[in-house]
């Protein structure tokens, strides 16, 4: 009776598989770094400072940091990114190392399992080479006290022998810099935040900015387009180079077989983004489907979290944080003190009748 209880939830909401991770895979609008994301980065991604769109308070900060620290003839500062996915974090570590014209070294904090490993990346570090770790709050704690004394003093120490006969050694370390990126920097255990020396935060894009970004990645790709289709793409990309890049891929392949045009129009690319489900907002299925979920079991909300992750047969960290976020920044959803709720410019965006919980309205937001 439960599995057949299941299979009359799934069908209620549309859902065709049970694994989260398999339509995560099959959505396009995804901030996560695909497989081939991380192949055409390589090609699509700025290598200088002045070929990095958008962000301008930040590059310009990081100009004079940079300058500054050529100047000294020393090592730049620890640094940290934050912010959501796809907005440029790892993009910036690779531009520091080549404005600082040095070694760059990449991992991830979830790749560095034991302490052994990051000794063994540390002391393989030359004078004035950069370590980036990506997803740096998911490393282990004791991996994460091992940085302390390399940030710090440029020093490890490490524990030999057991019992009565174990000692502490000092390992010296060559001057480095840490450069780490994050999507949760409240994660960040107090005592590593404050070892870094410049902080940035990334926030999405303006479109204009991913018109621009669209229009040089085209450029790299030998690509034809114009500029209201560099436009149109950029206005559903959710403010997310990433998701920009991918959705100009999509719309490239679709041109190349089912059109004999050698250049990208607006009309065509209408078309293409509409055939992958993409609507001028850059909502996809998954959102709509929650959106129209909240307004026809919830009336609109509030509605908690967990609740809605059981009726979507989703996990909780999906909605949070991979579905929600831009939901929240459109201003289509609002968290409160008693949950999710719609606003009633996601009502009139689907079309929908009916405003969100009037008795509600006056509730304050939590953010």
């Amino acid at each position: 009776m439960d599995d057949v209880r299941k299979q009359r939830h799934k069908l209620a909401v549309g859902q065709q598989s049970s694994d989260p991770s398999d339509k995560e895979k099959r959505r396009l609008v995804l901030s996560q770094e695909t497989e081939e994301d991380q192949v055409m980065s390589l090609s699509l991604r700025p290598s200088q400072l002045k070929e990095f769109v958008g962000q301008k308070d930040l590059v310009e900060n990081l100009k004079v940091a940079l300058q500054a620290a050529r100047q000294r003839k020393e090592s730049i500062e620890h640094m940290l990114f934050s912010g959501p996915p796809g907005l440029g974090k790892t993009t910036l570590a690779y531009i520091v190392s080549h404005e600082m014209n040095t070694r760059i070294t990449v991992t991830s904090g979830p790749a560095i399992e034991r302490a052994g490993d990051l000794i063994g990346i540390l002391t393989n570090l030359e004078k004035g080479d950069i370590l980036f770790i990506d997803e740096i709050h998911r490393l282990s704690k004791t991996v994460e006290e091992f940085l302390y004394p390399a940030m710090e003093n440029f020093q490890i120490d490490f524990v030999v022998d057991k019992g009565p006969y174990a000692r502490t050694i000092k390992f010296n370390l060559k001057p480095f810099t840490l450069i780490g990126a994050t999507t949760r920097s409240g994660l960040l255990a107090s005592p590593l935040r404050d070892r870094f020396g410049i902080f940035y935060h990334l926030d999405f894009y303006e479109p204009e900015e991913l018109s621009l970004i669209v229009k040089n990645s085209a450029k790299k790709l030998n690509l034809a387009i114009d500029e209201n289709a560099a436009e149109e793409i950029a206005q559903r990309s959710r403010g997310t180079p990433r998701i920009a890049n991918r959705l100009l891929r999509r719309v490239r392949d679709y041109v190349q077989v089912k059109t004999s045009q050698a250049k990208i129009t607006k009309e065509v690319a209408v078309k293409a983004l509409e055939t992958l489900g993409i609507d001028t907002a850059g909502l996809d299925d998954a959102d709509r489907r929650l959106l129209k979920i909240m307004h026809e079991y919830y009336k609109g909300g509030p509605v908690g979290v967990e609740t809605l992750a059981a009726t979507l047969n989703e996990e909780v960290d999906t909605i949070v944080d991979v579905i929600e976020p831009f939901l929240l920044k459109t201003g289509f959803l609002k968290r409160t003190a008693r949950g999710r709720q719609l606003a009633d410019i996601a009502l009139k965006h689907l079309g929908m009748n009916g405003a969100s919980s009037p008795k509600d309205k006056s509730q304050k937001e939590l953010f």
